[in-house]
């Protein structure tokens, strides 16, 4: 299916590995062109290549709003226009209620979701002008709850309700705003989890058999094709939505 994604700059804030790295692999399959926004020199680097010139990397972390307008600038200055966003950047730090500290807890929050709101501010009069989209990845712990992680779930609680809040204030322009709720990825992060497991395959059986469809985790490029389908005309109609991709792992009965 032709996306028409061709010639698109698309902002994706952590996009050199992992879900964003699948998204900007697919949006260069599409022709159009991604701006990484992630310090990993080595996939950064490498994709930038294959690109031949129709990408960017702006290897930053998203601290501050000054990083964010810094790489919304970049791809101005690069590029000329922005017509999509996917925030995506972000970790599961561990920061609980018991185990934690209230400092930990506010860093953890704005770790993982003060940057999705400075993009979005600094990226918007370029998405007026290309009435452009915007996808926020989001997880299913915002949806079950997971243990042990408040502040990574306080913040991708908070994504899914920024979701339908800018989707309501960004009518008048016709920009779309959804977001992706994965649940179980096998990304390199996943991986290196997995990994601090004492047995860490019979850990991954374990859990590829409580997800419903097919009895495995979804991969990065499932999810990638969600996000490109939602940046693109053909999901012209489609805004404010929470869009669960993970094999029926959330809401399906795991009896199954």
């Amino acid at each position: 299916m032709d996306l028409k994604l061709q010639d698109k700059v698309i902002l994706i804030s952590g996009g050199a590995k992992g879900i964003g790295g699948a998204i900007a692999q697919g949006l260069i399959e599409e022709g159009g062109i991604p701006v990484l926004i992630d310090p990993s020199e080595k996939e950064g680097d490498a994709m930038v290549r294959q690109a031949k010139g129709r990408a960017l990397q702006v290897k930053i972390r998203l601290y501050s709003p000054e990083d964010a307008l810094h790489a919304v600038q970049e791809a101005c200055k690069a590029f000329g226009r922005i017509d999509g966003l996917v925030n995506n950047a972000g970790s599961n730090d561990g920061v609980g209620l018991e185990n934690g500290r209230p400092t930990a807890f506010v860093a953890s929050v704005a770790k993982n979701l003060n940057h999705y709101y400075f993009l979005a501010h600094y990226a918007l009069p370029e998405l007026k002008k290309s009435k452009g989209a915007i996808v926020n990845i989001s997880s299913k712990t915002a949806l079950t709850g997971q243990g042990n992680t408040s502040g990574y779930v306080a913040a991708k609680g908070a994504q899914l309700a920024l979701t339908r809040e800018w989707a309501v204030e960004l009518l008048p322009y016709s920009i779309r705003v959804n977001a992706i709720v994965p649940a179980e990825v096998y990304t390199p992060m996943y991986e290196a989890w997995i990994k601090s497991f004492s047995r860490p395959e019979e850990k991954l059986a374990e859990i590829n058999r409580k997800i419903p469809l097919d009895n495995r985790m979804t991969t990065p490029e499932e999810i990638a094709s969600m996000a490109l389908f939602l940046l693109s005309e053909k999901a012209s109609h489609i805004t404010g939505q929470h869009l669960v991709v993970d094999g029926g792992y959330t809401h399906l009965d795991r009896s199954l």
